[in-house]
């Protein structure tokens, strides 16, 4: 990733879509300690995602923290943050109970940042919320960028999502979908083409659906990918998503990838 686009701001051209970005932030990672506080470059990483949304056109970003420690550390850089509970099952959970806490109308965009993309690009946030604003057959919209590799396309950490003629998506998977059916009889050593899809996880939602949306039943489906947008789709709601050219920007999962994100904020 160009090192110049950490400090380059949304500038798509097109009409603004108001939206406030919603970053999750948990305190407890099995893999990464305290990740939201971890160093980069002098401010706590999830300081880091919410310098990056701001450069959005987003009229507002805010952390759902789950833990004191977080908002103070938000604080202290001048960064919103809101106290949710620290017992939630998953993120949109907490960004429900934040929707609660920030008094916003059931018609508001909100878009999901995930606390652990300090590079995510300002123009994917834009797109995704501006596709949901345009789609009004949709409750949610995301992202997806082709895959380049078999390693990718085979790897079970690496969700795939298929589409339709509209650009709503179908399924994700965490195997290798679209199955090409004769060009993978002695396995897969080359991608199908058109070349499928990796799923970006970022979200966009309307408030009114993100608010219903934990109280829906837990798919079979989405239990057995572990996959939590597939509850959406079980119960009959669409998602939109934005194609993108370009993979986003390393998110950081591990000690090695702190390591290599590091690198780019010491530069």
């Amino acid at each position: 990733m160009n090192t110049s686009s950490l400090e380059t701001p949304s500038s798509s051209g097109e009409a603004p879509v108001g939206f406030t970005v919603l970053i999750p932030a948990r305190l407890a990672s099995t893999r990464l300690p305290d990740k939201p506080l971890a160093d980069l470059g002098g401010a706590p990483m999830v300081v880091r995602v919410a310098q990056r949304a701001r450069l959005s056109g987003a009229t507002r970003s805010v952390v759902a923290a789950d833990s004191p420690a977080i908002v103070a550390a938000c604080e202290q850089h001048g960064i919103e943050a809101v106290l949710t509970r620290a017992d939630h099952p998953s993120g949109s959970d907490r960004l429900a109970e934040a929707c609660e806490r920030l008094g916003l109308p059931d018609d508001a965009i909100v878009v999901n940042v995930q606390g652990d993309e300090p590079l995510i690009e300002p123009s994917l946030i834009d797109a995704v919320a501006r596709l949901l604003a345009e789609r009004t057959d949709a409750s949610m919209s995301t992202a997806a960028h082709p895959v380049d590799s078999v390693a990718d396309f085979t790897n079970p950490n690496v969700v795939k999502v298929v589409l339709d003629a509209n650009q709503l998506a179908l399924y994700f998977s965490r195997a290798p979908i679209p199955w090409w059916r004769d060009g993978f009889a002695q396995g897969v050593t080359a991608l199908p083409q058109p070349a499928p899809l990796r799923h970006v996880g970022i979200y966009a939602y309307r408030v009114g659906f993100l608010r219903k949306f934990p109280t829906l039943p837990q798919a079979p489906v989405e239990m057995g990918e572990a996959l939590e947008q597939l509850r959406a789709l079980w119960h009959g709601h669409r998602i939109a998503v934005h194609v993108t050219d370009h993979a986003p920007g390393p998110g950081v999962d591990t000690p090695e990838d702190l390591a290599r994100v590091r690198k780019l904020f010491t530069r």
